[in-house]
């Protein structure tokens, strides 16, 4: 009896559960993640269809009704989650060690494991969204309302230095609103990752990436060094044209006005391309007048898209993707009008959500978004977990990839275009396209820059503003009207900051977007220069891609990028090439003048 006693209470002193409980198996661990994996579909089909209704008709009663879904989702996930702990350390069979580190990984947002502070977080976070899906600039009253839509369409045209700046200045006011809020958000988000293990939100979302997450910083450094020189090329030449237009509004060394490149966030430069322009650098067509000519309609647009896909053999959209989804704003009620793919229920009931015009760009965001649901499609056989793309980056750089093959040749294949030009005219194709996607790339790292830093605390809420616009000059070298201060709160007006939307994935396609084209012209036997390229109608390029698209997230990133391109290592080395004619022009227009700032 005395041995008996003894025995119990260093058992107790121990751990209980080595005594009285058993010890979980490799066994138990299958069935946790297989019944994890089962609930939090049904939990996210739900949630899906009650964030597309809050997206497509913007209330209250949506963005409560959404908000305690999502809630109800992320709760789970995050108990799912914490369970998950007790398998550290057993040896488990490769998928249920996968599914098991996607179940932590998966999560934006991990809400805290007090229900009180779930709620409010999940409240907020859905806030944000409908504050920015519902802002207006209203310069002078109710009538003189503009959306979103509007003011691109009103940055894109117009050449008026000073209203241009009272546009960028009037749409980036909607956002001071959410700054009390987004302070709530950073300590709750915090909370909920932390209580996960992670230092802080950015050091989980920095975690997803199937290396160490300082690995990972290291690794954007890498690849941003290998692209910065063609970038400041850009810039010192684009600064010293847009001074030749507004005069000293633009400085001759220092950084650029963010509100006279023709878009509201400075991403995208492309719409500065007549101001910019090369000499003789006519491209040979408008493809938005080439839309227009042809009375090409929304859906028209769509069923373009569609087709590139099925020319590389992949099966046709559903029905129901037609019958669901929203292709033009509604004229009876708010929309988030921001672009996005859908895919309701994890299997054939995928959608877009755009609210399109007939233009050039709108033309080309229709490949990439399809890019996201024929991506969808593919890995739709892969089990729940790992239904997604190898890394979020892919997921962006798909149809991004296909764009780059709406070359001259292709227009003249789907009728668009009479004759492809000359490839004498490629330097106004190159020019455009890099107003596109070079300057987008330090923006495309500023965003998480500046959120990884708030997360942890190196960015204090007094400092939001100031350091946003720090960052901003760091790395793209543009700066904010005069009279910015802390009562602002500019990061808010970008879609992806008030809808808790990590931003990498955009950087990462950038550049896989130009690796993944190099490879896949390869495939399809193109010899000319890689700007002229296109994949169109080549079944080897489509047996390519959809042999890394079905693996979903099976398979780290790195064997996914292998069965692609190769190699194992993201490589910036593909943009150097295609735009290398463009660089060796920019050198010679910059000679003997400032670049940089």
């Amino acid at each position: 009896m005395r041995s008996r006693a003894i025995f119990l209470l260093t058992c107790a002193a121990a751990m209980l559960a080595s005594c009285g409980t058993p010890r979980p198996t490799p066994a138990d661990a299958k069935t946790f993640i297989d019944n994890a994996e089962k609930k939090l579909l049904a939990l996210n089909i739900d949630s899906g269809r009650a964030d597309w209704i809050k997206a497509t008709y913007i209330t209250d009663d949506t963005e409560d009704i959404s908000a305690k879904l999502d809630q109800r989702a992320i709760d789970a996930q995050v108990d799912y989650a914490k369970q998950s702990t007790r398998f550290d350390g057993l040896a488990l069979d490769p998928v249920t060690a996968r599914k098991i580190q996607i179940l932590r990984l998966g999560l934006t947002i991990a809400t805290p494991s007090d229900p009180a502070e779930a709620e409010e977080l999940t409240r907020i976070a859905s806030g944000m969204e409908g504050t920015y899906g519902k802002g207006k600039w209203c310069p002078s009253g109710p009538q003189s309302c503009k959306d979103i839509e509007d003011l691109t369409k009103l940055m894109a045209e117009n050449r008026d230095a000073t209203q241009l700046q009272d546009a960028w200045t009037g749409w980036h006011a909607i956002a001071r609103p959410m700054r009390k809020d987004f302070v709530r958000y950073v300590a709750l988000a915090n909370k909920g990752a932390q209580q996960l293990g992670f230092k802080d939100n950015g050091a989980m979302w920095r975690s997803k990436y199937d290396m160490a997450p300082d690995d990972f910083s290291k690794e954007l450094d890498r690849l941003w060094d290998q692209v910065k020189p063609l970038y400041l090329s850009l810039h010192g030449y684009v600064r010293s044209r847009l001074r030749a237009k507004y005069g000293d509004v633009v400085p001759a060394t220092g950084p650029i006005p963010a509100y006279l490149l023709g878009n509201m966030w400075a991403q995208d430069w492309s719409n500065a391309y007549p101001l910019v322009a090369p000499p003789n650098g006519d491209p040979g067509y408008d493809l938005t007048a080439l839309l227009k000519q042809h009375k090409v309609d929304e859906k028209q647009m769509v069923k373009d898209g569609e087709n590139f896909f099925k020319s590389l053999g992949f099966a046709p959209l559903p029905q129901t993707f037609w019958d669901r989804s929203l292709f033009l704003k509604p004229r009876d009620r708010d929309v988030v009008c921001h672009a996005s793919a859908w895919d309701i229920d994890f299997v054939d009931d995928v959608r877009l959500k755009v609210c399109l015009q007939i233009t050039g760009e709108d033309f080309l965001t229709v490949h990439h978004e399809l890019g996201h649901n024929f991506y969808q499609r593919a890995y739709d056989k892969q089990p729940f977990f790992f239904r997604d793309s190898a890394n979020d980056g892919f997921h962006e750089a798909i149809g991004d990839t296909i764009a780059l093959s709406v070359t001259p040749e292709y227009l003249v294949k789907i009728g668009l275009l009479d004759k492809a030009p000359d490839t004498s005219k490629d330097l106004g194709l190159l020019m455009h396209k890099a107003l596109e996607k070079i300057a987008f790339l330090p923006f495309g790292l500023v965003i998480d820059q500046w959120r990884w830093k708030v997360f942890s605390g190196e960015i204090p809420p007094e400092r939001y503003n100031q350091t946003w616009w720090d960052l901003r000059l760091k790395y793209q070298g543009v700066a904010p009207p005069p009279g910015r201060t802390e009562d602002d709160f500019d990061p808010g007006a970008k879609y992806h900051v008030a809808a808790n939307v990590p931003y990498m994935r955009y950087f990462l396609a950038d550049i896989l977007q130009f690796q993944f084209h190099r490879a896949l012209s390869q495939a399809a036997g193109c010899t000319g220069p890689l700007n002229r390229c296109s994949i169109f109608e080549s079944k080897t390029a489509g047996d390519r891609l959809n042999s890394m698209l079905e693996m979903g997230l099976s398979q780290p990133w790195q064997e996914a990028l292998n069965k692609i391109a190769g190699t194992k290592q993201m490589d910036a080395s593909a943009i150097l090439d295609y735009f290398a004619p463009l660089q060796k022009w920019l050198d010679e227009q910059n000679s003997g003048k400032p670049v940089g700032w």
